[in-house]
Formats: C-alpha cells, sequence, structure tokens
C-alpha cells in the first residue's frame, strides 16, 4: 500500500492521539498532504491539510484550535496531533496526497498523487 495510518485508539473525551501515516514512493515531497475521517454512516470528510514542504496549514471548522498537522519529507510521514478530543471525533482516520487552494481561512481541496487509501486508522472517544 502507498499510504499507511498509524497511532489510533480509544480515549476518553479531553484526551489527546498523535496519528502518523507513512507513504512509500519518492514522490511525497511534491504533493500537499491531508487528513480524512470517516464516521460511521457518514462521507469522508477533509479535516487538515499541510502544503509540500510543511509551510502552510490547513483545518475544517470543527478541528481547529485542537489539531495540529505537521510532516517531515525526509521520512515520508505526515502526523496528525490531535488535542482535546470530543466523541464526535470517532472516526477511521485516512491520509492522502491533496492540491490545495485557496488561504487558511477559505480553500478548496482535490486528491492528488497517490491512486488509492490506506486502511486507516480508528480513533474512538467516549464521553
Amino acid at each position: 500500500e502507498p499510504l499507511a495510518e498509524h497511532g489510533g485508539g480509544s480515549v476518553q473525551a479531553g484526551g489527546s492521539l498523535k496519528l502518523s501515516c507513512t507513504a512509500s514512493g519518492s514522490t511525497f515531497s511534491s504533493y500537499a498532504m491531508g487528513w480524512f475521517r470517516q464516521a460511521p454512516g457518514k462521507d469522508r470528510e477533509f479535516v487538515a491539510g499541510v502544503s509540500y514542504n510543511g509551510g502552510r496549514t490547513f483545518y475544517t471548522d470543527p478541528v481547529k484550535g485542537r489539531f495540529t498537522i505537521s510532516r517531515d519529507n525526509a521520512k515520508n510521514t505526515v502526523t496528525l496531533e490531535m488535542n482535546n478530543l470530543k466523541p464526535e471525533d470517532t472516526a477511521v482516520y485516512y491520509c492522502n496526497g491533496v492540491n490545495i487552494l485557496g488561504n487558511s481561512e477559505n480553500f478548496d481541496y482535490s486528491l492528488a498523487g497517490f491512486d488509492s487509501w490506506g486502511q486507516g486508522t480508528q480513533v474512538t472517544v467516549s464521553s
């Protein structure tokens, strides 16, 4: 698989988790990367993105101020630190390459760079 996510688990509300995603191949540093999540019965949604060199980050409103995305191009990894977790954060989390247009307050994205999704990592937050 070109993408492999790790670090999920079960925590109580208010807790923290750190997810990591490792990408195979030599093109990782060419793409912005994003974290997505899919809750049971819901569509997969984008939650955070980071530019190709880590210089810009993007967050959706539900996670802004609680989640931090970063990347290490030398290790082909992108990380999502999640703090003050809420039960509504419960989902399977995935990473993928993206193109992001706009600024941190108003942006849009499209998938890019990888042909498939990884298996994801489960995050469960109990109240």
